[in-house]
Order: C-alpha cells, then structure tokens, then sequence
C-alpha cells in the first residue's frame, strides 16, 4: 500500500509523523511519500520535496512565492495523477493541500486532511472547498466538529499529540536544575514563532519588551527557545541589531523544557500558544502580520472570532492577553507580562484552568488517527470490490 502525504511546517511534521508510525504499526506493508521535515524522514518517508519549500505565511508571503509554489503543486498533482496512490494526507497548509486533494480526489484517490483549517474564525467558504476536497478530515480540537458536520463535512476528533505527550505536572524542578537556575529566580521565555517572517515582524517589539521587563526584574533570565538551527542563527542576528547587550540565552529543539523552567511567556500566535497551555504557564501573545494581509482581513472581514489564540480559544475566555498589529509594541506588552510576574492569584487560576483543559484532551491521537484512515480504506476498498 502507498500513502502520499504533504505536509508544510514543524507542527505538521510532527503530527504527520505520529500517523505514519501508527499506521505502519498495523499495516507494515505501507510505503510513504512526498512533502515532509526531519521527523516525517525518520519514520521512513520517501522525500520528494523538503518542507521548507512550503513554509510561507500570510497572503502577502504567498503571493511573493505563489508561482513557485504552484509549480510545485502542479508537479506533485501530475506525478500522483499518472501513479496514483492508495492514498493521499494532507497534513495543515490548506491553501497547497485544498487543490491536490480536489484534484485526487476527482480521479477516485481517497483523501484525507489532517488539522482543520480555521474556517470556523475566518474564511469561512473555505469549508465549502474543503467539502468537495476531502473525504476525511481529522480534527484535533473538539469543537470544530460539530461545525464541520453541519456543513457536510465527514470529521472525526483525534486530538492532538502534544497533549498525550507532554504531562499533566511538567517536571519544573528538573527543568530550572538543568539550566542553573536559582530557587526563586524569575524566568521569562521569549517564543518568537517559527517562520522567518515571524522573527522579523516581532523582534522588535519582542526584544524591547524583554529589556523593559528585565530592567523591572532584577535577576530576571531571559530564554528563547527556536525550532531549528537556521531560526536560531537569524534570531541571534536579530538580537545583536535590534537588542545589542541584551543577555537573552537562545536554545534549538528544547521549547518544552524552557516552558516548563518558565515563569512567564512572551510568545507569537500560533502553535506556541497551545504548548504553552499545556506547559501550565501564564502567557502574553503578541503577532504582528505584513501589513498588506492585515488590511485584507480586515477590510474583508475575514476574521470571525474575539480572540486569536488557541489558549484562549479552547478556555473561551481571554487568559492569554492578545497584542495583534498595532497594538504589539512593548508599552503594551511590557506591562501585561510584569502583570503575572506580580499576581500569583491571577496566575494559580490560570493554571487550574489549564490543567482542566489539559486533562480533557489526553486522547491516543496518533492510534485514533491511523484507525479512522484505515476505517476509511477498508470502506473505499468494500465499495470498489461491491462496484466491480
């Protein structure tokens, strides 16, 4: 059996492969291939394309890299076309999955997507594209299924990995030994995102921020975990010209055992946010976008919910203060991160809530992921053998 699979970023290549060990754990005979990182590889996937290639956000950065990417989806659609696969997993990146899958699917190639697009915050007609395109989509947050069934769309929750991986209790004391630090000592992790562009918009305000705190916070240590060795080099080049002096230690791979050492976190929006959560710390959340894509969504009206992220999404109320565009300058952000330095209260409640969240998500997602992709094959499989 041969499964196709794409996916665009770190959290989809660690949730792409979770899935290809679960299914390969029950049908060993399966082979995969296509778009994937380091983790996908490891789990034996036949590369066609590197990840990076996909790894651009916003409508501004798409539409600088849009002829290239369609090239690649082009390409990809073509080869799976002429030798189709058993099946095809499009894991997140929504905007190059949509058209593969649509376009698989049309040949009679089941097809699955992995993460639910937001549909349910902005761009809602997307769930409509999303209709036609899939066959199966796998959610990993509870909500969002009942939203999608409404609008025809066959979902099934599996949750999500990283709340089975990391504990309900984070080992604090094991973390802060680890990096030296003394009983008592104030820590704030700078979580600058994981795309290039990302780093660029929020150094700034992020770096100055940290100064402004670490001025009010004698003692205080700065850590800034980052994703790969390429982030790692450019947020130092981003230190040393927006933040000259600033005594910020920067790590590669470790966000986990930062968070868990951490008192308090200053992050972007995105992933970052829910491993926060899960992490059981108190957070500021700042994003700033290309100015060309805040104004569509705006002028659009293309964004639905109250808040952005995903702590507070799944808490239904605003824990996390949120700094979006203009408002994600260190005046702002400075004193919201000082605010949880200061009220140990406010931050016990906010960690109760967490856990509460946390415990409600600890599923076996990679199992109930790689069971319904098999349900859905074996039922292709019965209807082809009943047409025949």
């Amino acid at each position: 059996m041969r499964i196709a699979i794409v996916a665009a970023e770190s959290s989809g290549d660690l949730l792409g492969a979770g899935l290809m060990r679960a299914l390969r754990e029950r049908r060993p005979d399966i082979v995969f291939e296509g778009v994937g990182g380091p983790r996908m590889q490891a789990e034996g996937m036949r590369l066609l394309e590197p990840m990076e290639s996909l790894s651009v956000m916003g409508l501004a950065e798409v539409l600088r890299h849009l002829p290239r990417l369609l090239r690649l989806r082009r390409g990809l659609v073509r080869q799976w076309q002429a030798e189709p696969p058993d099946l095809f997993i499009g894991v997140d990146a929504p905007d190059f999955n949509f058209a593969v899958e649509r376009a698989l699917r049309g040949q009679g190639v089941p097809t699955v997507h992995y993460v639910s697009p937001t549909v349910w915050a902005w761009r809602e007609g997307r769930v409509k594209i999303l209709r036609e395109a899939v066959d199966l989509l796998l959610s990993i947050f509870p909500f969002e299924v009942d939203f999608l069934a409404a609008h025809g769309v066959q979902a099934v929750y599996v949750g999500h990995t990283l709340a089975q991986a990391m504990p309900l209790d984070p080992d604090r004391a094991a973390a802060r030994a680890a990096r030296g630090l003394a009983d008592g000592q104030p820590v704030l992790a700078v979580l600058p995102g994981s795309r290039r562009s990302e780093l660029e918009r929020l150094a700034e305000p992020f770096l100055e921020t940290a100064r402004r705190v670490q001025a009010a916070r004698p003692g205080l240590r700065l850590l800034s975990p980052l994703v790969s060795e390429a982030q790692g080099a450019l947020w130092q080049a981003l230190i040393a010209r927006h933040a000259p002096g600033l005594p910020i230690e920067t790590s590669v791979g470790d966000s986990r055992e930062v968070l868990a050492a951490a008192d308090v976190v200053l992050t972007a929006s995105g992933t970052a946010t829910f491993e926060a959560l899960l992490s059981k710390r108190p957070m500021v959340v700042g994003y700033r976008l290309h100015p060309l894509t805040y104004g569509l969504a705006r002028g659009l009206r293309l964004v639905r919910l109250e808040h952005v992220a995903m702590a507070n999404l799944l808490a239904g109320e605003g824990l996390a203060p949120e700094f979006i565009q203009g408002d994600c300058v260190p005046e702002r952000l400075a004193p919201a991160v000082l605010r949880f330095f200061e009220r140990p209260d406010e931050v016990a409640h906010i960690q109760a809530r967490y856990r509460e969240i946390h415990r409600s998500l600890r599923v076996d997602t990679d199992r109930l992921a790689a069971e319904a992709v098999l349900e859905l094959l074996d039922r292709k499989g019965a209807a082809k053998d009943s047409v025949v």
